[in-house]
């Protein structure tokens, strides 16, 4: 019996390749990827997940968090269209036409995959996928391992959102016991809060009580909590605090500090200890060369937007971070480009010069 070889890729080489920047569909909330939304029966887990459908598809904020404005798939499979319609009125008069439903489908292992495939050949622009609930597409049977049957049927799910880079949402149900984490009253095994890539609960103290938390933890999001109220008259969720509330976004230092560099010359290339003491030779900012680096990798999007273009790549054995103002000029003879590799550093600076 042949053994088949280990797929393997090296460090090095690893750190080289220029993968696509991790895409949100909600700023610092809801990424690509796969995501779990539970909460207890009837608390408004779908008013919520039929909102936050509006405003990506609107490309308005959600509360504080800007959206990527995208079309929307909302299998809502515990409802009809008529009870859809009486939501959609309920909350707005003016829904978009990039906003699509559902109120039936496959099951997990036998064509919804398939379904949502081609939906999304169809509408392309698709950015969100929200499934109401996880137990409506998944199939009775007595497993004799849950925690296996679990993690395949959420990994199936992944693999979807991964390979089409959009945003999965599940909405699904808590166990009746309380628990001090509220992540540990998620129904199931932990092989589905486990699998996905961020889990958020929806939970009440009473159950008579307009006020709830979201709870919210991911591989790729801070973990935070948010205070909200539901509103009777308008059926939205408002949001009343933030734990993670903060006066600046954890990047807009670093899109300030690039631009104002850019600004003094439109295209840079160099490592980032070199970087870091162009854009903060004082080092006020308490910063390292690792720290810079890893800030900027995580802000290539903020960065894109502000008409910053980054990329990353290796010379002379050195790792070097290529900034390019988008709104640079054309004429290459007139720009001011500056490289610096890491072995042109003589005794008394780095050496400049037009590439």
């Amino acid at each position: 019996m042949s053994i088949k070889k280990l797929d393997t890729i090296d460090a090095d080489t690893l750190q080289s390749i220029p993968y696509e920047p991790l895409s949100f569909v909600v700023d610092d909330l809801l990424p690509q990827g796969l995501h779990l939304l539970a909460g207890a029966p009837k608390i408004g887990k779908s008013w919520l997940a039929l909102w936050l459908c509006l405003q990506v598809a609107r490309g308005e904020p959600l509360w504080n968090f800007a959206t990527k404005s995208c079309e929307v798939l909302y299998l809502c499979l515990e409802d009809s269209f008529q009870r859809i319609q009486n939501r959609l009125f309920d909350l707005t008069e003016d829904a978009p036409p990039s906003l699509h439903f559902a109120v039936m489908a496959e099951q997990l292992h036998s064509g919804l995959v398939e379904q949502i495939e081609q939906f999304l050949k169809e509408h392309p622009a698709t950015g969100l996928v929200i499934i109401d609930t996880l137990q409506r597409i998944r199939a009775v049977g007595s497993e004799a391992n849950p925690y296996a049957s679990d993690y395949r049927d959420i990994g199936v799910l992944k693999a979807l959102a991964d390979h089409h880079r959009i945003a999965i949402l599940l909405i699904h149900h808590l166990r009746k016991l309380n628990d001090d984490d509220p992540m540990n009253m998620i129904s199931g095994t932990t092989g589905l809060s486990g699998a996905t890539d961020s889990n958020f609960v929806l939970r009440k103290s009473k159950r008579g009580e307009n006020t709830a938390t979201l709870y919210c933890t991911g591989r790729d999001i801070a973990y935070r909590e948010l205070s909200l109220e539901f509103n009777n008259e308008s059926h939205i969720w408002n949001l009343l605090s933030d734990s993670c509330e903060q006066t600046e976004q954890p990047n807009a230092r670093i899109v300030f500090l690039l631009s104002a560099l850019l600004r003094e010359q439109s295209e840079i290339s160099a490592p980032a200890k070199a970087l870091l003491e162009k854009i903060d030779p004082a080092g006020v900012e308490g910063l390292t060369p690792n720290s810079l680096s890893h800030q900027i990798r995580k802000s290539v999007e903020a960065l894109r937007n502000s008409g910053i273009i980054v990329s990353f790549r290796r010379s002379n054995g050195g790792r070097l971070i290529c900034l390019k103002s988008a709104d640079g000029v054309d004429d290459l003879a007139a720009k001011k480009i500056v490289t610096i590799d890491p072995v042109d550093r003589p005794a008394g600076g780095y050496a400049e010069g037009a590439r």
